[in-house]
């Protein structure tokens, strides 16, 4: 069974971040990725920029150089694979982890292909794998997506947006300036704040001049084969439809970490439970890093507030092996 000092858990900017610290001060390690190197970035949409600079995407003080001050996806693409395989980091590709369990103060890591073993374990999986659903009936049809990716298959179709996210408001303005007829469907009175700066004023002055369709302060309540059925604060309306993108978010996978033992806060926040000081959880030698950290706040932790926490993990890691051997 191969033996590390410590596994980590996903393959993102931040996972390849501990991985390069644990690299730096002699730790042996793996990570473990269940797609492509930065999986959950790879799945963003093909023409997405970035709402950071590049440089606050950089990792281990590596430059990252792009052609606009904020990079686009195929950048930051190219800007980690290329830390990964100049670095030579160990990494296991498309190899998904499926349990966590400890004995005798050693993790067991389970995963498709293998078992790991190892006294330390840094989960830094992100949120971007299960959506927020909506819970509506018809959710679950062929037509209705919660990932958006290019608008060209959008091109000529009624496609209804629901949210007001970056996300929703780059495919809404995109999938129109290829030719979608598109309709947003938003349940806060007006596009959310945190879209970004330079988008916004768009997204309004297309729904102003009647461009984009939007109603506001509304909910999807079921969706057809051909139709969707909203309901309004001028009462149900029904309208014609072919796709529906449903970009109301994303959460962690609570259940993988509840698995481990990790205990979380009571609120709607379910905060995990973890020592900023050493990003160690309630459970000895389990530590977290980058967005998971912020439970259902997942608008709290991003790269570039994020990074630090592979020094900070990799440091309490030595510190700790360092007094077990003077014990």
């Amino acid at each position: 069974m191969p033996e590390f000092d410590v596994i980590i858990v996903g393959g993102g900017p931040i996972g390849i971040a501990c991985g390069l610290e644990a690299q730096k001060k002699g730790l042996s390690y793996v990570i473990i990725e269940k797609g492509p190197i930065v999986n959950s970035l790879f799945n963003y949409p093909i023409n997405m920029q970035f709402f950071s600079s590049s440089e606050k995407l950089e990792i281990d003080g590596i430059p990252f150089i792009s052609k606009e001050a904020k990079p686009k996806r195929n950048e930051a693409l190219e800007y980690y694979r290329r830390i990964v395989t100049s670095n030579d980091l160990r990494i296991q590709l498309f190899e998904t982890v499926e349990k966590v369990t400890k004995y005798e103060g050693l993790f067991q890591v389970m995963t498709s292909k293998t078992t790991y073993q190892s006294q330390n374990v840094v989960v830094a999986t992100g949120f971007y794998d299960l959506p927020n659903l909506i819970q509506v009936p018809g959710e679950d049809l062929p037509k209705v997506s919660h990932y958006y990716k290019d608008p060209h298959f959008y091109a000529s179709q009624k496609l209804a947006v629901i949210g007001a996210s970056n996300s929703a408001v780059d495919a809404a303005l995109e999938c129109w300036r290829k030719g979608s007829e598109v309709t947003m469907i938003v349940r806060e009175p007006e596009i959310g704040q945190r879209v970004k700066y330079w988008v916004r004023p768009d997204i309004i002055n297309r729904i102003n001049e009647g461009s984009i369709a939007a109603y506001f302060n509304s909910n999807v309540t079921e969706i057809k084969d051909t139709e969707i059925v909203i309901d309004t604060p001028d009462g149900a309306l029904t309208i014609e439809n072919d796709f529906v993108l449903a970009l109301t978010g994303y959460m962690p996978n609570f259940e993988f970490l509840e698995n481990m033992g990790i205990t979380f806060s009571d609120d709607e926040k379910r905060l995990p439970t973890y020592d900023p000081e050493t990003m160690e959880t309630n459970v000895e030698g389990l530590y977290l890093a980058g967005v998971i950290c912020g439970g259902m706040e997942t608008h709290k932790w991003f790269i570039e507030n994020s990074r630090v926490h592979a020094p900070i993990i990799v440091e309490a890691i030595k510190k700790k092996a360092s007094e077990n051997v003077k014990i």
